[in-house]
């Protein structure tokens, strides 16, 4: 088995002696697959060389880590910036999460074109690494929107190979792909559609079949719904961490006895962390009896900050916390604590210490924390959960429905969460914990390798 994906389990740092280690990767595919490759001596990982110490270790022949088969694939910065930087996450990210703001962009220029070429070819450079690596009729597992045309250029390779592809993303409904020029939907979706390809949900599976029949004029018949949730034990295990337990008491100290609603994101576009900012200030305005009550926390991990967007974007979250802190603070209550360090164990301890966990993006493939949350709280937290992402599917029973674009009915489901009964907590909670629980990713992980063909 070979899987496949742009950010690999393992990144490398170089030290001062110049020798290198290794560090685990972050994100959901790591999470889900790492576990169960680790000590398979059958099973490759092939993911990119992203930074300079990750591309100097490939040069010096250093790319080792105990328990997994890793090989990383290097190429010329510019390339792999125009690759990901540019076509993944400006061009195809914002298509497939609905985030264009189509009076001003995209605009397929020339630059723009350049940066599809450069998404092509670091595409047909995984491929001919697979091909090279794969022994006869080996499957190959394809991760991610990065990568949606290394099945087209792997069959031509080597088409004894048995593939399958998952997008983590959502999928976009045909008028979304209409922003595309028509050469490259064309070309994404003849590359899924001929792959065994699947996605979170049924809905993201149905907009991918509506999108071949309208590009293609075809069915995309082999595409399919599969998922995974967290890991309990790997959660369970960062909850007992010193780092955990130091996080906890810090934030205990900080906001006292007070209720508390917690997000945990990147500062990503499509997360929608200044609608739940305004959605908070509208219950303090219409429910004064929240004031010096209830504090929200907001764990945000700094995302793709080479992209002016995302840039801004931080900036305006910012500045939305500092209007509502200044508004509604007191010298001894601050509504909104806001902490932009990427530090794990504060994220743990947050979810840890929630009333109230608040999942409101504009469109997600599925959402790990909506799951991770309740399986770490302690306080049978109330889970106000956006009805656009994956996992709502999922917990939809067990949850409070928020529409991510309507800030009242988010302020009204934020007081709902603060204000149910304890028992109603209770029960909800046993619900979204065996929900979370349901679907454990070896299962996945067989549904990938079985669907590959």
């Amino acid at each position: 088995m070979i899987v496949v994906s742009h950010r690999g389990p393992v990144s490398f740092r170089r030290e001062p002696d110049g020798q290198f280690t290794a560090r685990r990767g972050a994100g959901g595919v790591v999470s889900a697959l790492a576990p169960l490759l680790t000590d398979r001596a059958d099973a490759h990982w092939i993911a990119a060389a992203i930074g300079d110490d990750d591309r100097a270790a490939v040069a010096a022949g250093a790319v080792s880590t105990p328990g997994l088969n890793v090989e990383l694939v290097s190429f010329d910065p510019e390339l792999h910036r125009l690759h990901y930087d540019v076509m993944s996450n400006r061009i195809l990210w914002f298509c497939f999460h609905g985030l264009f703001n189509l009076p001003s962009a995209p605009n397929f220029d020339r630059a723009m074109h350049a940066a599809w070429d450069a998404y092509r070819a670091v595409n047909q450079a995984f491929a001919e690494a697979i091909a090279t690596r794969a022994s006869a009729g080996e499957v190959v597992l394809v991760q991610d929107l990065q990568l949606m045309l290394v099945p087209a250029f792997l069959r031509e390779l080597r088409p004894d190979l048995a593939i399958s592809h998952f997008t983590h993303t959502p999928f976009c409904g045909p008028m979304e792909l209409r922003v595309l020029p028509d050469p490259i939907a064309d070309e994404l979706c003849s590359s899924l559609a001929d792959t065994p390809s699947g996605f979170h949900t049924e809905r993201w599976a149905e907009a991918f079949r509506r999108c071949a029949r309208d590009v293609l004029g075809r069915d995309a018949s082999s595409t399919f719904a599969a998922s995974f949730g967290p890991d309990p034990e790997d959660l369970a295990a960062a909850s007992a961490t010193p780092e955990a337990a130091e996080s906890l008491h810090a934030l205990e100290s900080q906001i006292g006895d007070r209720r508390c609603i917690v997000r945990a994101d990147r500062v990503e576009l499509s997360k929608n962390i200044g609608r739940g900012f305004l959605a908070f200030d509208e219950l303090l305005e219409t429910h004064p009896e929240w004031r010096d009550r209830v504090t929200f926390v907001a764990m945000l991990n700094p995302s793709r900050e080479s992209i002016v967007e995302y840039r801004n974007y931080r900036t305006d979250v910012e500045a939305i916390a500092a209007r509502v802190n200044a508004r509604w603070g007191t010298a001894e209550w601050q509504p909104i604590v806001l902490d932009t360090r990427d530090n794990f164990p504060r994220s743990v301890a947050a979810l840890e210490r929630a009333d109230v966990i608040l999942v409101n993006p504009v469109r997600d493939g599925l959402n790990l924390v909506a799951m991770e949350g309740p399986l770490l709280n302690e306080r049978d937290a109330v889970l106000c959960l956006s009805r656009e992402a994956g996992a709502f599917e999922l917990l939809r029973e067990h949850c409070l429905e928020v529409h991510p674009f309507d800030v009242s009915q988010t302020a009204e489901a934020l007081h709902a969460a603060l204000a149910m009964a304890p028992a109603e907590r209770a029960v909800k909670s046993v619900g979204l914990q065996a929900a979370a629980r349901s679907r454990p990713a070896d299962n996945w992980l067989i549904e990938l390798v079985n669907r590959a063909r």
